[in-house]
């Protein structure tokens, strides 16, 4: 072969951060070296990968068939020297996770995968689903565990557990004490919603399509916990899964406001590039999660320690 691993590192690091220096620190290497193994790549195999704008490089036509390639050679490689070494084949897994799931899910599920595979490094980024799908769609991460709507041609996307979003308010809010509110009486409150990118936020949008009614957005925050200080202070109403709320509920420090008008329902979703190659710890992570919700309905009917 003419190419070298090393020069597939760099090729694959320059093409998910397009930018050499950045794929150089990356992979600890220097600038000059991380740029040979780019130059001797082309040239052995006399082909152009890049579209070349300054620093900025991007790719053309031909690197973006190699790139997928390219990783799962990678993959493989790395499956191959863990079992070489005498580790179990289980070396590393980097996970993305929206963020009701990562705060309420993916750190359980993760501890019970490195609990069986101790020595596996495994990487948790926690964001909203759109820049979930971004990070898979461009291999910087294994797997994505999402709550919203991914409709990415290159994704593979497979349902995992049914959710609910649920309108609450403090205990002493005006809603609590009716119980339940329609399309009119939700337009009267400050609202205390999650930002535009997010899947609950996505879903939230979808059900209130139909609303006539403008509503009043106070806040648009990126946490949960959040939104539900922001609540209990009584700064306005909320929206978010009933999973992130469940203890909440039961300690009275919040109050569900049940809207009949509303369709809230949602699906947990597993996302992967539908070009990447499988390793076990992507298979066997995939496998533990479907284990640990088996039998739920929906996601906050899982047992779960209590969260505070």
């Amino acid at each position: 072969m003419r190419f070298t691993l090393r020069q597939l590192q760099v090729f694959v690091a320059v093409a998910q951060h397009e930018s050499v220096s950045k794929a150089a620190a990356l992979l600890a290497l220097s600038q000059s070296a991380a740029s040979t193994a780019i130059a001797e790549l082309e040239r052995q195999s006399s082909c152009q990968l890049f579209d070349r704008a300054g620093k900025r490089l991007s790719l053309n036509a031909l690197g973006h068939q190699l790139l997928p390639q390219a990783v799962a050679l990678l993959d493989q490689a790395k499956e191959i020297e863990d079992l070489l070494g005498g580790k179990s084949g289980f070396g590393s897994l980097a996970v993305g996770a929206t963020l009701t799931i990562g705060n309420y899910l993916a750190t359980l599920l993760i501890g019970r995968y490195m609990q069986v595979h101790p020595e596996s490094q495994v990487k948790l980024h926690v964001q909203n689903t759109a820049n979930i799908v971004h990070q898979v769609a461009q291999y910087e991460i294994d797997l994505g565990l999402i709550e919203g709507d991914c409709n990415h041609p290159d994704i593979e996307v497979q349902p995992w557990v049914e959710d609910e979003l649920v309108v609450f308010c403090a205990p002493g809010h005006r809603l609590a004490q009716r119980g339940e509110a329609d399309h009119k009486a939700l337009a009267e409150e400050a609202w205390i919603l999650r930002e535009q990118g997010s899947g609950t936020r996505l879903t939230f949008d979808q059900a209130m399509r139909h609303n006539r009614f403008n509503l009043n957005i106070r806040l648009e925050l990126e946490h949960t916990e959040a939104i539900k200080r922001a609540v209990e202070s009584g700064l306005g109403i909320g929206c978010i899964s009933r999973l992130a709320l469940r203890d909440a509920f039961r300690r009275g420090s919040l109050v569900p406001v049940a809207t009949p008008g509303l369709d809230l329902a949602r699906q947990f979703f597993f996302i992967w590039h539908k070009r990447k190659y499988q390793t076990s710890a992507m298979r066997e992570f995939l496998e533990l999660c479907r284990n640990f919700t088996a039998g739920a309905q929906r996601s906050d009917e899982i047992v779960l320690p209590s969260i505070a």
